[in-house]
């Protein structure tokens, strides 16, 4: 079946390299000085996920699309984009209620506004309102979770404002509309989010400062204040060489009805070397604890791109967690008559933060490409419980268009 997929994705990319549309969903004047912009992104996915547990192995084909437009005159954008999800092949637990007694595949079939937005923008600057994407950062306190077919949006008012080298970002958000879909009793969660966060473009050196307010309506145990900074560079030291560091860190306590008081801390540091296409580098993150009975959390993130794609840790445990970790990259593109690859491999140990235990370890392992219009990507999972979680293998081949 697998294989059936990739071929099919690839004969779909050649189909679509076509002269005729080579410039589709480019913006349509409908005026003198305004713009209609259509979108179309479809996205099809085959994932499989074995466990050492009861449950039945889960295979599901899911197809996403998301269909809209923006309008735009002057400095003023009307958008609108509704999403829908399609299990094709549905052996799989979808989060709310379907196949109770198979692995999880956190894709429900879904139809929703994605977003619906009216902002006005100008030089980098402006203001945004309506159901929407945030993206902050790297989006590991704040993020759309763009792996799922679901994307999360926020319900929201959005400032942003440049001023030299600075960026000035101010977000409330009265809902988080998650991945579960409409039907799950998880499709949204509302409260009073506020989220700040102050960048600085030095060039060699990213900088970042943010406090992340989350005083949730009734997800009570996730309500939390956080404030935290970020620095990143990367530093040429030769023809194709160079070298590339970041740091985080973060105090996170609890916030409005939060029953349990605590404190913890974050850390992340990583270094790294990119030679002519090849990438390596290590790095460690911890979400700590407060004496085993909570942990740093972060609600409002993209999970699944930190702490390993079987998503064993989308919640931190009470111990905490200690990540460390080592990457290598590779891009190839010097073939003649063949598409870009690009090849990825991670390896995770992870650890409890209060008392060391150790929860297991994780090999995961991507090759992507390009064909026309359509991206092509492999991914492989491989987490070793030890006192985490059971064993678990996730694999996914995906392809995905859009204009």
């Amino acid at each position: 079946m697998r294989m059936k997929f990739l071929v099919l994705a690839a004969a779909s990319g050649l189909a679509c390299t076509s002269p005729a549309m080579a410039k589709a969903g480019d913006p349509v004047a409908v005026s003198d000085n305004a713009t209609f912009d259509p979108m179309l992104a479809v996205r099809l996915r085959y994932e499989s996920v074995s466990q050492d547990n009861p449950v039945q192995d889960a295979d599901a084909v899911t197809a996403r699309i998301r269909f809209g437009g923006e309008f735009k005159t002057g400095g003023l954008a009307l958008l609108a984009e509704g999403e829908g999800t399609l299990a094709l092949v549905d052996d799989y637990f979808d989060t709310i209620d379907h196949k109770v007694g198979y692995s999880t595949v956190a894709d429900p079939e879904n139809i929703e506004l994605n977003r619906l937005q009216l902002a006005y923008k100008k030089d980098g600057s402006g203001l945004t309102v309506g159901r929407q994407r945030i993206i902050l950062d790297n989006a590991r306190f704040v993020g759309n979770v763009g792996w799922r077919q679901n994307e999360q949006t926020f319900d929201a008012i959005r400032g942003e404002a440049k001023v030299g080298p600075l960026k000035l970002d101010a977000t409330y958000a009265i809902s988080q509309r998650t991945i579960f879909g409409t039907d799950s009793p998880n499709e949204y969660f509302d409260g009073d989010l506020v989220l700040l966060n102050v960048g600085a473009d030095l060039k060699a050196v990213k900088l970042s400062a943010f406090a992340y307010l989350i005083d949730y309506d009734t997800r009570l145990a996730f309500s939390s204040k956080t404030f935290g900074a970020s620095a990143s560079g990367s530093l040429p030291v030769g023809p194709g060489i160079s070298i590339n560091a970041a740091a985080s860190f973060a105090v996170q306590s609890d916030m409005g009805g939060n029953p349990t008081p605590y404190d913890a801390e974050y850390y992340n540091i990583e270094a790294g070397v990119s030679v002519a296409g090849f990438s390596l580098k290590g790095g460690y993150e911890e979400l700590g604890s407060d004496g085993g009975v909570a942990s740093f959390q972060t609600p409002l993130a993209t999970l699944h791109a930190f702490n390993g794609w079987a998503d064993v840790f989308l919640t931190t445990p009470p111990e905490g967690l200690r990540d460390y970790y080592v990457s290598a990259g590779y891009s190839l593109s010097a073939i003649p008559g063949l598409p870009a690859l690009k090849l990825g491999a991670t390896y995770h140990k992870f650890e409890a933060d209060i008392g060391g235990a150790d929860f297991g370890e994780e090999f995961d392992i991507s090759l992507g490409t390009k064909i026309g219009p359509v991206a092509l990507l492999a991914k492989y999972a491989a987490y070793n419980a030890d006192t985490v979680g059971v064993d678990t293998d996730k694999f996914w081949l995906q392809a995905e268009f859009s204009f």
